[in-house]
C-alpha cells in the first residue's frame, strides 16, 4: 500500500511525502518504484520480506510518516490532480478534526461534525462511516491516539477504525469527488466472507469501547440488531454456497452463546 502513489501526485500540491511500502509482491513493483525514489527526495520506498497483508501494512507505512496528514491511496484507485490539495484544504479549514472523510452523494449538508453527532448519525440515519481508507485524510497524531488501526477485524477493520477515531475527534466531510474508485473482482470489498467472519466482532467491540458517544440504551439496541443480522447471514451464506462449515466457522468466531442466539431470533435485548 502507498500513503499515495506516485503517478497520481497532485501539481496542485507540493508539500508532501511519498512512502511506498512493499508487502512482499512477486512482480516489478520494487525496481519501478525505486527508480522514482533516485529522482526526488520526498521520495522514500520500504520493502517487506514478508506479506504484512493490508492493515498492518498501513501501519507500517504510517509508522515512516513525519507529515501533519495521513493520506492512504491504493495502486488500484486514482486521486485527481487536485485532489490532495483539497483534502489538506479542509482539514486546516477543522484543525480539530481527527479526520477528513468523502461523503458519497453528499447526503448530508453539514461539513463538520462533533463526534456524537457523527456516530449517532452513521448509526440511525446514514452509515457514512463504512468508507475505505481511499476516502479518508487522517491527521497522524489523531490516528496515534486512536491506536492505528485493528487488524483483527479482517476487512472490516477500517469500519471499526473510522467508527474509533469518530468517537474521538470532530469529522470533516469531503463533498467532492476527489478520486477515482475502481471496482474490480480481486478487491477485497468483494470478500464476504470476510464480512460473514469479522461483522459481528466488529460492532460487538466497536460497541464496547467507553469513548463512543451512544446510549447504554441504543447500544443494547444496536447489538442485538447485530446479532440478528449475523445470523441472517449465517443462513444466508448457507443457502448461497451449500456448506456449512464457513458459517460454522463464523459462527463460533463471533463467541455468540445461546442467550445471543435467542436475542438475535427474537431480535428483542435479553
Amino acid at each position: 500500500h502507498l500513503i499515495l502513489a506516485w503517478n497520481q501526485i497532485m501539481i496542485t500540491y507540493k508539500n508532501f511525502e511519498l512512502i511506498i511500502v512493499d508487502d512482499a509482491s512477486v512482480d516489478n513493483t520494487v525496481n519501478i518504484a525505486k527508480e522514482y525514489e533516485l529522482s526526488d527526495p520526498r521520495i522514500k520506498v520500504y520493502v517487506n520480506e514478508t506479506n504484512l497483508q493490508q492493515f498492518p501494512n498501513r501501519n507500517k507505512a504510517a509508522s515512516f510518516a513525519s507529515g501533519k496528514y495521513i493520506k492512504y491511496f491504493d495502486s488500484d484507485d486514482k486521486i485527481f490532480d487536485w485532489g490532495l490539495a483539497y483534502c489538506v484544504e479542509l482539514m486546516e479549514k477543522y484543525p480539530d478534526a481527527g479526520m477528513g472523510i468523502f461523503q458519497a452523494e453528499n447526503q448530508m449538508d453539514e461539513e463538520y461534525l462533533v463526534s456524537e453527532k457523527a456516530v449517532n448519525k452513521h448509526f440511525f440515519e446514514n452509515s457514512f462511516l463504512g468508507i475505505g481508507p481511499s476516502g479518508i485524510i487522517l491527521r497522524r497524531d489523531a490516528f496515534e491516539k486512536a491506536g492505528r488501526y485493528n487488524p483483527n477485524y479482517g476487512v472490516p477493520s477500517d469500519m471499526y477504525f473510522n467508527i474509533k477515531m469518530a468517537s474521538l475527534f470532530p469529522v470533516a466531510m469531503l463533498k467532492k469527488t476527489f478520486f477515482f474508485y475502481r471496482e474490480h473482482d480481486g478487491q477485497e470489498i468483494k470478500n464476504r466472507y470476510s464480512y460473514l467472519l469479522y461483522n459481528y466482532p466488529y460492532m460487538r467491540d466497536i460497541l464496547q469501547l467507553p469513548e463512543l458517544p451512544v446510549s447504554e440504551e441504543k447500544k443494547m439496541n444496536l447489538l442485538t440488531n447485530a446479532k440478528r443480522s449475523f445470523l441472517k447471514e449465517c443462513a444466508r451464506n448457507i443457502l448461497h454456497t451449500r456448506k456449512i462449515k464457513p458459517a460454522f466457522n463464523a459462527f463460533r468466531n463471533s463467541k455468540m452463546n445461546f442467550k445471543d442466539v435467542v436475542a438475535g431470533i427474537l431480535n428483542k435485548p435479553l
